[in-house]
């Protein structure tokens, strides 16, 4: 195999096994770099520091991801238009910040033989929204509940 010390000098081409007490006598271990290369080339490195950096970057990493979530928007077959309005405007907040929205509207006693009024409340949410959005879900009902999912639309 190929081995590379810990100050990046290529020490050559030599067995596993020489590579390896020759790591040893310095203090590291022998870590296969690139097994795919014709001989395999190895290094010298301190792998617990080696893991520890990794770990360290993928922390980084994962901290710098955008994190969406599932926000909830309950509406009611008979919402006045004031309310309407507030749950318009904290909706495009949501949207603004890149959060999914769940739009619920739950039909209760007699309203459930009016479902075409529920689609009514959900669609002028829908036209009352000033940004450019898309159906994650379309709006679907289940019993008595109606739901739709929408988040804001890809511009690319």
């Amino acid at each position: 195999m190929r081995v590379i010390d810990e100050a990046g000098v290529m020490l050559g081409v030599m067995p596993t096994s020489e590579a390896t007490s020759l790591a040893q006598e310095r203090g590291f271990d022998l870590v296969e770099v690139n097994p795919q290369a014709d001989p395999p080339v190895c290094k010298f490195v301190d792998y617990g520091k080696l893991l520890y950096e990794q770990e360290k970057q993928m922390r980084k990493a994962k901290s710098k991801q955008k994190k969406t979530e599932l926000k909830g928007l309950r509406l009611t077959a008979r919402i006045g238009e004031g309310d309407l309005n507030i749950r318009v405007a904290q909706a495009q907040k949501w949207l603004d910040e890149g959060h999914k929205v769940q739009l619920q509207l739950q039909l209760r006693g007699r309203e459930k033989a009016h479902p075409e009024q529920a689609q009514k409340v959900i669609d002028a949410v829908l036209n009352k929204l000033d940004r450019p959005w898309v159906f994650e879900a379309k709006t679907n009902q289940q019993g008595g509940r109606f739901n739709a999912i929408i988040s804001m639309k890809k511009t690319t």
